[in-house]
């Protein structure tokens, strides 16, 4: 699921290491070229971190059922729920099994993930949200155990580590299989080559658009409010990345004293300060404008 990126980015290494290594065996390309040089082995490390469901490619390690509760409740819990249930449109972890074929399936890491190689990696390379690659190896299999003790794979007193983490499978695994279909290259064409307006496109991909936040007003909650629990919260609450907290007049009364347009404009098209910076609409672009600056309006008012 996230080995995609690894591959590119493996690819790309190997293109420059045998790129180099051809140059250096023929001085006329070198010469030609005129750039580039050997990859060494650190750097080939630093992109080298994909992780195969047998196991290979995982760092020496472990980490206990235990552990991985504190740092889940203190890295992934504000998202993913104490539970792996989620909040608000971040995704579920846990639960859903049996659910595949109804109308809404919930696809966890119980229900639907194939390899749990999958679940170590994705969380090494791209978690928290907030600060991807942050984690220890240790803290990852920490984490890891405690993902797939909230699925009920594995008991409360279950350390993970290199030599084990391939034996856990996933309830799922054997649903997957490969595709059957053959792998298919036009030829490139140089010359006398097809008018492309007599191409037809038989299908293609539908745009991904993202459900758009629910602002539903109620005694009890603003639609600003909304906004900033579903999309800001994550960052705000905590003060992640250098970002202020909501009820911190201190770190606020800087910012409001450049005024309110000021304020809606750093959050819609974003911002980079001294202490961090602020992705344009926090980094969901499905987000209006409206719906920004209710959020930035819901802020200013706890925080003045």
């Amino acid at each position: 699921m996230c080995r995609f990126p690894s591959a590119i980015s493996g690819l790309f290494v190997l293109a420059l290491t045998g790129f180099n290594a051809a140059a250096a065996d023929t001085p006329k390309q070198a010469a030609y070229y005129g750039y580039g040089e050997q990859a060494t082995a650190e750097q080939i490390s630093g992109w080298d971190i994909d992780v195969r469901p047998d196991g290979k490619g995982l760092p020496p390690g472990s980490g206990s059922v235990e552990d991985g509760e504190y740092l889940y409740e203190e890295q992934c819990a504000e998202c993913h729920g104490s539970f792996g249930e989620g909040e608000g449109q971040f995704p579920v972890l846990a639960g859903g099994e049996g659910s595949l074929q109804d109308a809404r399936p919930q696809k966890t890491v119980g229900s639907f993930w194939n390899y749990t190689s999958t679940l170590w990696d994705y969380i090494h390379r791209a978690m928290p949200f907030t600060q991807p690659e942050s984690l220890s190896d240790d803290e990852v299999y920490a984490v890891t155990a405690y993902v797939l003790y909230l699925n009920e794979l594995v008991e409360d007193d279950f350390v993970l580590t290199q030599q084990n983490l391939a034996e856990i499978k996933l309830p799922n695994e054997a649903n997957f299989v490969p595709d059957p279909r053959p792998d298919v290259h036009n030829t490139r064409c140089m010359k006398n080559c097809r008018d492309p307006k007599k191409i037809t496109i038989m299908s293609e991909a539908p745009q991904y658009i993202p459900d758009p936040t629910i602002l539903e007003e109620t005694p009890q909650t603003s639609a600003g409010s909304v906004v900033y629990l579903q999309s800001c919260a994550l960052c705000h609450d905590r003060g992640l990345g250098g970002a202020p907290t909501i009820g911190n007049a201190a770190q606020w009364s800087g910012r409001v004293s450049q005024g309110t347009e000021v304020l809606y404009n750093h959050a819609i098209n974003g911002y980079q300060g001294e202490l961090g910076m602020m992705p344009a609409k926090g980094g969901f672009v499905q987000l209006s404008d409206d719906e920004v600056k209710a959020a930035v309006d819901y802020i200013m008012e706890l925080s003045q």
